[in-house]
């Protein structure tokens, strides 16, 4: 057995404060979760808050961290730190066990390997938005308020749902040997996590389907966000899986049944080594629930 660590801390990146303990946690575990491991055996909480900062907002953060453990990944809080900082700081510690044979590393693709996304990108434009409409909404005067509204409501829906169900599946199969690497998608895009599957060897990527919360697309343009090179910044985001070729319609299904979005993104191939290429006919699907 292997036990795995991750330890992550960020900004809140949204003022409610149980939502952003939510995210908070499902952003410790998904590290945890792209090593295809099952459980998480307990999460130490790190919070970070101003003198100034009224109790029921240090009380919300840690509720909503709280209900993400134990109600989302049937987990729970074993203990934690609180500094006071200028600066407000989540996030914590979380562990988990796994079989040594059972382990996926972000590394392994193979040529010929499909790409499997299960999230949409596109949550750093939308969530720039949802700062934008509090703080300059006449920035935004050209879009409908209630579009961008929703695609707020998906983007929080995407951060605080968990990854979870994407390892109970791939452990559904008694031989999962047909997926060759996993990774999650969070701070250095779905092009910059998709090269780091490429480390170690003489293998490229093309991307042929950007899925992504609609309007992220629009908002990034307008924002300067890198959204066609794939280099958004995202948020506990989805799994990114390299399946076997012969095994990808089986898989999608499986995760389908399973009710998890997924798409297939695209192809692990040899046309240059390293490099992660968008797709010049890349198809943008807009999605708007999971």
């Amino acid at each position: 057995m292997l036990l795995v660590k991750n330890i992550d801390v960020f900004t809140p990146i949204i003022d409610e404060p149980e939502i952003a303990g939510e995210i908070a946690a499902c952003n410790v575990t998904n590290d945890i979760f792209a090593m295809n491991v099952p459980e998480i055996s307990g999460m130490l909480v790190f919070l970070a808050i101003s003198i100034r900062t009224p109790m029921e907002v240090a009380e919300g953060i840690l509720k909503g961290i709280k209900y993400f453990m134990e109600e989302k990944v049937n987990s729970k809080i074993v203990g934690g730190h609180t500094i006071y900082s200028e600066w407000p700081l989540i996030g914590g510690e979380a562990s988990g066990y796994v079989n040594k044979s059972a382990l996926i590393k972000k590394q392994g693709v193979k040529e010929g390997d499909k790409l499997v996304l299960t999230k949409p990108i596109g949550l750093q434009a939308i969530m720039a938005s949802y700062r934008i409409l509090k703080d300059f909404p006449e920035m935004l005067e050209n879009y409908s308020k209630n579009e961008l509204q929703k695609s707020i409501d998906l983007a929080v829906k995407i951060m605080t749902t968990s990854n979870q169900n994407v390892v109970k599946t791939i452990h559904s199969y008694k031989d999962f040997s047909f997926i060759h690497a996993l990774t999650d998608i969070t701070g250095f895009g779905l092009a910059g996590h998709t090269a780091e599957m490429l480390q170690n060897s003489d293998l490229s990527a093309t991307i042929d389907i950007f899925p992504s919360i609609k309007l992220s697309k629009e908002l990034s343009d307008e924002l300067g966000y890198a959204f066609d090179d794939c280099k958004c910044h995202e948020t506990a985001g989805g799994m990114l899986i390299a399946v076997d070729p012969t095994k990808i319609e089986e898989f999608t299904t499986a995760l389908t049944i399973n009710k998890i979005s997924n798409w297939i993104i695209g192809t692990i191939d040899r046309i240059q080594p390293g490099i992660v290429r968008v797709s010049e006919n890349v198809q943008n699907i807009e999605i708007t629930n999971i």
